[in-house]
């Protein structure tokens, strides 16, 4: 199926570069739903669309990118559009318009045979139901993509086991899933989707149905794993801790629409409107903002022989430094000063913090 693109305010240059590339993207569930884009009925609420035509609206004009290695985090509370749009990003449903390029090849007037292999060879899911083999051990749920692959068993089974040690498995090859909890079964999905080598990962709320301790745990677990594996990675979810934690950028959606797309600091520390702001409102800030946010313009040999950190340095972990430093800490983009910060900077934000608990 080819997939018209539709006109749009938004940009539909392609970054050449991007891991993954999506322009103007609609997914519009009904009958009549391809009439609808480019009348003033897609202006429409989602509720006035549904009783006006029958129609509801999925996806409307999304359009962003990801950098190869990146951990680009999509957000928004249930019935937002997220979870479509990650099934939109592998065509697991057919968008009603718009473009997606994974890695430059537009998936969306893919054949079904070129779709196939780029589901099997260049992107891997994980989603919140493991969906393991339950009668398979765990080395050969790992290996069950390779197997598909046509990989003979012995040359399948040693990588299955490189991905076993891994995501720290090891020891439990020979179990079956019900011998696992649920944290151990999410260990085993994340290890079947690496197994296959994708050039990205994408992650369906995954550790939504998991307990607090283990969710933790699982979270830490994509970090070192993204940190040792270079992988694209496009997480879903609905827990903003999660988003600030894991992400490099976070979209947040809203009935199907972008609202924000920005760097953790960004989105805590210039929210773009009040749902935003809604949302970050109870997020300790000194664990997110940067000394961009607090630093203050340098004057004239100020802090000069005293500490210096960086710009990106999170308020938080650099709060003993400037505490403990005689007078300003000088901060520096790479080898370029760039500003200025002292105690007080640094106790506006934790005091502020305090004030909203």
């Amino acid at each position: 199926m080819t997939v018209a693109t539709q006109p749009s305010s938004l940009t539909t240059e392609v970054d050449p570069s991007a891991a993954l590339s999506v322009r103007n993207l609609w997914k519009i569930f009904g009958a009549g739903s391809d009439k609808i884009i480019g009348t003033p009925d897609a202006d429409l609420s989602r509720a006035d669309l549904k009783e006006k035509t029958g129609c509801v609206m999925g996806v409307k004009d999304v359009s962003f990118d990801v950098a190869p290695g990146e951990v680009f985090v999509v957000m928004g509370l249930s019935g937002s559009g997220k979870s479509t749009l990650v099934r939109l990003l592998t065509r697991l449903i057919e968008p009603t318009a718009g473009s997606v390029l994974l890695n430059g090849q537009d998936i969306t007037s893919a054949s079904e045979a070129n779709l196939r292999e780029m589901r099997r060879k260049q992107v891997s899911m994980v989603f919140q139901h493991f969906g393991l083999l339950p009668h398979r051990q765990v080395i050969d749920n790992v290996a069950y993509g390779l197997e598909i692959r046509g990989m003979g068993k012995k040359e399948r089974r040693a990588k299955a086991q490189e991905i076993v040690d891994l995501v720290g498995l090891t020891g439990y090859e020979r179990s079956y899933p019900d011998q696992l909890s649920g944290g151990m079964q999410q260990r085993v999905g994340l290890a079947r989707a690496l197994a296959g080598d994708p050039a990205m990962l994408m992650f369906d709320e995954p550790f939504s149905a998991l307990d607090p301790l283990i969710r933790r745990d699982m979270q830490n677990e994509v970090i070192r794993l993204h940190r040792e594996l270079g992988k694209t990675m496009v997480f879903i979810t609905h827990d903003l801790a999660e988003a600030l934690k894991l992400g490099d950028r976070i979209l947040i959606m809203r009935d199907g629409e972008i609202v924000q797309i920005g760097r953790p600091d960004v989105i805590v520390g210039a929210p773009a409107d009040d749902y935003v702001r809604e949302f970050v409102s109870d997020v300790p800030k000194s664990h997110v903002l940067t000394l961009r946010w607090v630093m203050r313009p340098p004057k004239a040999d100020e802090g000069v022989g005293g500490p210096t950190l960086q710009a990106d340095q999170v308020v938080r972990e650099a709060a003993r430094a400037v505490l403990e430093a005689q007078g300003p800490v000088r901060v520096f983009d790479g080898d370029e000063l760039v500003g200025v910060v002292d105690d007080e900077d640094i106790l506006r934000v934790v005091v502020a913090e305090e004030g909203q608990h």
